[in-house]
């Protein structure tokens, strides 16, 4: 079957067919790092890495480059005296790294900062200056919208029906929906965070750092660019805009992550249901946070719910089961046996990047795998165990994995904790019914196991005997 993917500017599914058969080049719009990331930000990330493992698997070699964007209104906005605008995108990118490695996120190939490539933008205004399709005003520099008739072909809006770009000082514009590609010197922004240029000092506009970086690393067109779909409008549509009135190919496929909402209703900080990266890392296991980030198609909006993580928890709880009985029932050896992989699990990640359906398909084999060692069917076990493990591979999701050890040892603590308070509460039932004997033989069983119990007028405690 022929790999699928749904192209943002043609609104619908399309055969993926790279220019290069056996190299794909993608480009994803990295984090504006003002801040901290937030669970979306990792959403996000994680979409387009289960379609980079996907591509690899189909194709072969893939090309990924992912930006940050280091300077921007907001990262001067949060700069202090203290801590200087370099300094602070500095401290969140390597939070943002934090969290995508913690997760499983494949680092890039390439992973450009924005003023690394300041005199790619340069060259790239310049062109568009000279095809008459940007102009200089009052130090700033503005695309002209209107120069360019294919203006809104990647959200399918006439230029009429936009609202005014709000990424520059409006002085000299001719039309308030032309956008900045170059951002004159203000009084109060500090003069480290300008450049010099034909036009004066100052500082690139957003979108044209994504259309130089793009062309620096992957040329003038290249297979995919992805992002959030919060990124269509105004940005995507900026970049699609410059860089082909700039004569270049660009993006073939415009591929677009949705959103998280929280209770049904999108993050936001006044509403206080932001859930920042760090909160959600320090208090839940990385596998199960990769997990429920990619269960729901990557295409839809996704809520994280008071049992999300811990039904994410519970399916990795009935895989890393399987696995461990399988593997018994062969003798104990493990690791990754090949790409034997479920036509209907392909088919499905062929479909769009269908990863619900192609869970579906591995949660099956699972159920399969279990009955087949219930009836000591062991060829057919072991042919379960040799496609499970090659789909929790593909999705980077096998519980046994070693680069999981510690989600190993958070379950199997998890695990232990319900068997000693299930034991406690039983010794506490026969205690109240005055079975002293009953009460004695399971505390002696829980000290048989290396615990120790401490009764107290706050009920029982267990702790770990390391004497």
């Amino acid at each position: 079957m022929t790999v699928r993917l749904y192209d943002s500017q043609a609104q619908a599914l399309r055969d993926f067919a790279p220019a290069d058969p056996g190299s794909v080049t993608m480009y994803v719009c990295g984090p504006t790092v003002q801040s901290g990331p937030h669970i979306g930000h990792v959403r996000a990330a994680l979409s387009f890495d289960v379609l980079r493992r996907w591509l690899a698997h189909r194709f072969g070699r893939v090309t990924f480059v992912r930006n940050v964007t280091d300077i921007d209104d907001k990262v001067l906005a949060n700069a202090t005296a203290e801590e200087p605008w370099w300094a602070l995108a500095y401290r969140m990118e390597l939070e943002f790294s934090y969290a995508y490695a913690a997760v499983g996120i494949l680092a890039p190939t390439y992973e450009p900062r924005a003023t690394a490539s300041i005199p790619q933008m340069q060259e790239l205004i310049e062109r568009l200056i000279d095809a008459g399709h940007a102009y200089a005003a009052a130090g700033d520099v503005y695309f002209d919208v209107r120069s360019w008739p294919s203006y809104g072909a990647l959200t399918r809006q006439s230029v009429d029906a936009m609202e005014s770009a709000a990424d520059a000082d409006p002085r000299g514009k001719r039309d308030p929906r032309d956008f900045a590609l170059w951002k004159g010197a203000k009084e109060g922004e500090p003069v480290d965070a300008t450049w010099d240029s034909p036009w004066g000092a100052g500082r690139p506009g957003w979108h044209i750092e994504c259309s130089a970086m793009s062309r620096r690393y992957l040329g003038p067109e290249f297979d995919i660019h992805g992002g959030g779909l919060d990124l269509r409008f105004p940005h995507h549509e900026n970049e699609l805009a410059q860089s082909t009135a700039a004569g270049d190919g660009f993006a073939r496929y415009w591929v677009h992550n949705g959103l998280v909402t929280v209770g049904d209703q999108k993050m936001s900080k006044s509403l206080g249901n932001f859930l920042l990266a760090e909160d959600v890392l320090r208090s839940t296991d990385p596998l199960v946070v990769r997990y429920a980030l990619i269960a729901a198609h990557y295409r839809s909006s996704l809520d994280i719910g008071e049992t999300t993580f811990a039904e994410a928890d519970a399916a990795l709880g009935r895989i890393r089961s399987f696995l461990q009985r399988a593997i018994r029932a062969a003798g104990g050896s493990y690791g990754w046996f090949g790409s034997d992989l479920p036509e209907d699990f392909v088919a499905a990640m062929d479909d769009d990047l269908g990863v619900p359906q192609a869970l579906a398909v591995l949660h099956e084999t699972v159920r399969s795998g279990n009955a087949a060692l219930d009836a000591g069917d062991n060829a057919a076990a072991g042919t379960a165990l040799r496609r499970v493990s090659a789909m929790t591979a593909l999705l980077d999701i096998d519980p046994l994995a070693e680069k999981w050890g510690a989600s190993m040892a958070t379950s199997m603590a998890s695990a232990l904790h319900r068997l000693v308070t299930t034991m406690i509460d039983q010794r506490a039932a026969v205690r109240a019914d005055k079975d002293w004997a009953a009460a004695d033989r399971i505390r002696d069983a829980i000290a048989a196991a290396g615990i120790v119990l401490e009764d107290g007028p706050e009920g029982t405690h267990w702790s770990l005997n390391n004497g």
